[in-house]
């Protein structure tokens, strides 16, 4: 089984052959058959690297599958504790507990026996963040070409990160998404709606606004690379596919010249896109179709950021609140 094209072959030494043969088959079908994006299977690679060689120290031989399926709770904490002094966050060890957990259901599928001890062991709990959003302002500022006055980079660069971030915060696209989209499925010249490919290889259609439009036929218009109808839309410097981490770079550049929080982000602007719509009377479910989220639970996370809104809305709405606020 082949790991996909945008997976970078991951390299599990000092484990011996047959348990990295049985992690990478894991990955691939993590990849394959269930659809898990490239993002979470390239994070699982890591913690599994992280384990081997952490294992390999920790039990003083080559880690192997029989290692593996004797793992005692005492193990896996020293796990944990190994990762905690490393710096690893609350939410790098509960997913890192989950893919240990997720490849021991591998092995047990395939009838090489059962790991008890990931049972027994709790990940650590995650204290809920809520999203920041920015002021309209600020995500207006990020987007528009104007705010990169003084920027030495080619102008064509400058209109390719704007519209990039035009369709992150007027579109709600991850980052990830964006810089996916092909030639072809370019949103503009009368094309006002885009087909988005997201997590789990789901679909949805999202609305592309006027200014999102004009932002994109500007870059098209300024880059210096043919097209092709088939490849990426955004490209790097050279040519190449463009990667988010240009994309972050540059907004961390631009934090600086516009005065914004170390928050502002790529991936913040997505926040404001959900925060701005709820908070101008956006329906949740709609929101939630908009940002490709499985779970209604997922996008509720917004209400917290606009609850007094919701509670206006309950007095208004609700016929026991107008019967208490009656005169």
């Amino acid at each position: 089984m082949l790991m996909p094209p945008d997976i970078t072959p991951p390299d599990f030494s000092p484990a011996d052959t047959q348990f990295a043969g049985l992690i990478h088959e894991w990955l691939c079908q993590l990849a394959s058959e269930r659809r898990v994006s490239p993002h979470t299977v390239q994070s699982y690679a890591r913690d599994l690297r992280q384990y081997v060689q952490f294992a390999a120290v920790h039990f003083g031989q080559m880690p192997d599958t029989a290692s593996y399926l004797r793992l005692a709770p005492v193990d896996l904490r020293a796990f944990l504790a190994f990762r905690r002094e490393a710096s690893a966050g609350s939410r790098s060890l509960a997913r890192q507990i989950a893919g240990l957990r997720s490849f021991a259901r591998f092995l047990e599928r395939n009838g090489l026996g059962q790991v008890p001890a990931l049972r027994a062991v709790r990940a650590p709990k995650i204290k809920p963040g809520l999203p920041k959003p920015l002021p309209a302002d600020a995500a207006c500022g990020l987007v528009q070409v104007e705010a990169r006055i003084g920027d030495p980079r080619p102008q064509w660069i400058l209109a390719r990160d704007a519209a990039v971030l035009a369709l992150l915060y007027g579109a709600g696209l991850r980052i990830s998404e964006a810089l996916a989209i092909k030639r072809s499925q370019a949103p503009f010249e009368g094309q006002d709606v885009l087909t988005v490919v997201g997590k789990g290889q789901k679909t949805r259609t999202v609305p592309v606004i006027g200014p999102v439009q004009q932002a994109i036929a500007e870059y098209v218009a300024l880059c210096p690379y043919p097209l092709e109808p088939e490849k990426p839309l955004f490209r790097g410097a050279r040519g190449g596919e463009l990667k988010a981490r240009l994309v972050q770079l540059a907004v961390a550049q631009l934090r600086g010249a516009l005065g914004l929080p170390d928050h502002a982000t790529p991936h913040a602007l997505r926040h404001s896109f959900a925060t701005h719509l709820l908070g101008r009377g956006g329906d949740l479910r709609t929101i939630q179709q908009l940002l490709g989220h499985a779970s209604l639970s997922t996008t509720q996370i917004y209400t917290a950021v606009d609850r007094e809104r919701l509670l206006s809305a309950y007095r208004a709405a609700h016929p026991r609140a107008k019967k208490a606020n009656a005169p």
